[in-house]
């Protein structure tokens, strides 16, 4: 486990564990509060983050951004990752073995911020922080404390784009957090 943000960066940087390497034009680590109560986590870059190198930047990041403005939250006081740092092609989601190499950066950033409250964007980011017995469709809107951190999963932004029934959740959701935010 890396002991510093430096150290965990440059291990991100440099890392060569799965495939997604081969493709990448840059590691998407995190952006935010390296300090945030609040953290967000999705599955993986998509075109515009591995772009950029920030998560979040894309159409996806857009609406969650407009989610954020609602609910007056800064988006720069929160902190926010992905489960994997580098794009899977096409947009796919992560592999479970480029899953598996990316997991101990994620869980060291989770150490490092040391957040009260994560956000779980979409059944991949569910999956594989809280296990796979838990679904996003059953899951979503739902406290579950673990380790003395509360995690809410809800639909990833992406999901919204492609089916606007779900906003709605989404914003509860959301209202949700930030009402326990208000609680700390």
């Amino acid at each position: 486990m890396y002991s510093s943000w430096e150290e965990l960066e440059n291990a991100c940087k440099t890392c060569k564990k799965c495939k997604l390497c081969g493709s990448r034009t840059n590691v998407v680590i995190g952006t935010g509060n390296k300090e945030a109560d609040l953290m967000f986590i999705g599955e993986g870059p998509g075109a515009d983050e591995d772009a950029s190198g920030n998560p979040f930047v894309g159409r996806a990041g857009k609406l969650m951004n407009m989610a954020f403005q609602a609910l007056g939250i800064n988006r720069d006081e929160v902190y926010i990752a992905n489960v994997v740092k580098c794009r899977p092609p096409n947009n796919r989601n992560p592999e479970e073995d480029e899953v598996n190499s990316c997991l101990d950066y994620l869980r060291c950033q989770v150490m490092l911020v040391k957040p009260k409250v994560i956000v779980l964007l979409g059944n991949v980011a569910l999956k594989n922080i809280l296990g796979k017995d838990y679904g996003i469709t059953n899951s979503r809107g739902k406290w579950i404390e673990k380790n003395g951190i509360f995690y809410m999963p809800t639909f990833h932004p992406a999901a919204l784009l492609r089916d606007e029934s779900k906003k709605i959740l989404f914003w509860k959701d959301l209202k949700e957090v930030k009402q326990k935010m208000n609680n700390f």
